[in-house]
């Protein structure tokens, strides 16, 4: 039994920390951002959600995913922003992972996700 508790134990530990790995962006900041053009937007919602709208300059990451590399700037340093639903949904992940699997520092989450971005009343794309 304590076997089981530490190793319970060891397992939540792991997710609790790999829950913090990417820092979170506002709304407001990532709106910013795109006028500025200084980010790589990651919709990581899926082909149909994404013809339903997401983020101005969004790459669609479930058709692109594999060409992720050729997409995204030659600056490791630029900031990446990677979303999904909302604030209960991980699937970004996919997303943040594969950019900071090709080397990217400046990895970030919208967790508001794409219904936060439509709430706050920012344009969306179709």
């Amino acid at each position: 039994m304590k076997k089981l508790l530490s190793l319970f134990l060891l397992c939540s530990l792991g997710s609790f920390l790999y829950a913090g790995e990417y820092p979170d962006i506002s709304v407001k900041e990532l709106q910013k951002a795109i006028k500025d053009g200084k980010v790589t937007v990651i919709d990581v919602n899926g082909a149909k959600s994404f013809k339903r709208g997401h983020i101005p300059t969004a790459i669609d990451f479930s058709s692109q995913g594999k060409n992720l590399g050729k997409l995204l700037p030659k600056d490791k340093n630029q900031l990446v922003v990677a979303y999904c639903g909302g604030p209960g949904c991980g699937a970004y992940r996919r997303g943040a992972d594969a950019a900071a699997k090709l080397g990217f520092k400046n990895v970030k989450h919208l967790s508001a996700g794409i219904s936060g971005w439509k709430k706050s009343g920012a344009p969306i794309e179709n």
